[in-house]
């Protein structure tokens, strides 16, 4: 048995190897593309709609409502990034049900490649909200004593964001292995039950946990959004 997909080599030449973990990335990759074709193809409005594409408005108001909740701004400039997060490693997890199928999410290199897209979102995000001088800003407070431990800080959250991610959805891929082996008939369809589910839940937790960082770097943005928000609601009172 593998512990991750990246020792699975499915074709090598000249020192280029093509494991599972690019391979089933590449799976996912088109499955998402022909999900987003199925459901924008035919947009209508009123009740005339495809499932499709009920299921597809069910989920970006669900994804833009957390990130407002969230980040108390304006979700829609979010939702590019944080949605398309959510819904490759949801998908990931979620073929697990398919036999002979290894989620590249069990790869340390492709949750770490997550992480390093957060890493680099957040001042992206935080420069364009707030500018470079009062992001960077941030680093030095409460006092300028602090700024190795800030970064310190924004270097192992990364880390901890791949590592969770890994952990988990590798861990539950290797129980099922093992009792597959050890009980072959029912605990390992208990095992994938928990295993998908465990799969939702951490998609739904590192989404969340880039959101909270992208909020915190664009936080003088939220409160001004909050403050217009607020003066809306008074006039219109």
């Amino acid at each position: 048995m593998e512990i991750t997909p990246d020792a699975i080599i499915y074709f090598q030449w000249n020192g280029i190897h093509l494991n599972a973990t690019i391979v089933f990335t590449w799976v996912v990759m088109i499955v998402l593309v022909l999900i987003s074709w199925l459901a924008t193809k035919d947009l209508k409005v009123g009740h005339d709609i495809s499932r499709w594409q009920i299921a597809l408005e069910v989920i970006i108001t669900y994804i833009r409502q957390q990130i407002k909740e969230i980040t108390r701004q304006n979700p829609d400039q979010f939702i590019p990034f944080l949605g398309s997060l959510f819904l490759f490693i949801s998908i990931s997890n979620l073929l697990a049900i398919v036999p002979g199928y290894h989620p590249p999410t069990s790869s340390l290199s492709t949750t770490a490649a997550l992480a390093v897209c957060v890493f680099f979102a957040i001042p992206i995000f935080g420069i364009a909200k707030v500018g470079v001088k009062n992001y960077l800003k941030q680093y030095l407070e409460p006092s300028v004593l602090m700024l190795p431990f800030n970064i310190i800080g924004e270097l192992s959250r990364t880390l901890a964001l791949a590592v969770r991610l890994f952990g988990n959805i590798m861990s539950g891929t290797l129980i099922a292995g093992i009792l597959l082996i050890i009980a072959p008939l029912f605990l390992p369809i208990i095992m994938q039950v928990l295993g998908l589910l465990i799969g939702q839940i951490q998609a739904y937790i590192f989404t969340v946990l880039a959101t909270v960082y992208i909020a915190s770097a664009t936080q003088a943005e939220g409160e001004l959004y909050q403050k217009n928000n607020n003066e809306g609601s008074e006039k219109n009172e």
